[in-house]
């Protein structure tokens, strides 16, 4: 079977329409599948935003719970005055009181004044710096106990910290009933931390 001319005429119709037809088909198809990347990726972007919020939740819970810790240790530093400026009045007032309760024979101390301390290895201190007094004691002793009943009294009795590096003990002189006392040297110092933010 032929077609001539004069039968295209008769079907120019329907070849446009199917022609119009699977024009529009294939633009429905792309566009379906534009469509449906489109909505996948809206969907990953819904989850990377949940994933994100909940992570963001998550810290914040866990932000306040941390807080509510560090405020607690933090306020029991500002209490026991190792946080905040140097407390030298309030540390010889406190040996001064330790004398009287006869710890040792006598002691003598020098507090140097206070500088940046450098740990060894260093340390991150994070929003602190860390201050250091250095404080060299003298005692005569009647016994090594009394040393460290002297310490355990400086520990308990005077707010802050005091961080001992170490004492030479030597033996004194022997008294006429054949006591022989002890003198000793101890050093260390004061450790006090200084909020960076506070001091700006």
């Amino acid at each position: 079977m032929k077609f001539s001319g004069a039968d295209f005429i008769l079907i120019r119709r329907s070849v446009l329409a199917a022609c119009l037809s699977a024009l529009l088909s294939a633009c429905l198809l792309y566009g379906s599948t534009q469509y449906a990347k489109h909505a996948q990726q809206n969907k990953f972007d819904a989850q990377r935003l949940m994933t994100e919020a909940q992570n963001r939740l998550t810290t914040a819970r866990q932000d306040r719970e941390n807080r509510s810790v560090y405020a607690r240790e933090y306020g029991a530093l500002e209490e026991n005055k190792i946080i905040g400026d140097e407390q030298r009045l309030d540390w010889i007032e406190g040996l001064e009181k330790l004398r009287l309760q006869n710890f040792a024979t006598d002691f003598r101390y020098n507090i140097a004044p206070q500088k940046n301390y450098a740990a060894i290895p260093a340390i991150d201190s994070g929003n602190f710096h860390i201050r250091y007094s250095e404080m060299k004691l003298q005692f005569d002793l009647l016994h090594e106990g009394q040393l460290v009943d002297f310490f355990d009294a400086l520990r308990n009795q005077i707010k802050g910290r005091y961080q001992l590096a170490g004492c030479v003990l030597q033996r004194g002189m022997s008294d006429a009933a054949g006591y022989t006392s002890l003198k000793a040297e101890c050093s260390g110092g004061w450790i006090t931390l200084q909020n960076q933010t506070a001091t700006q």
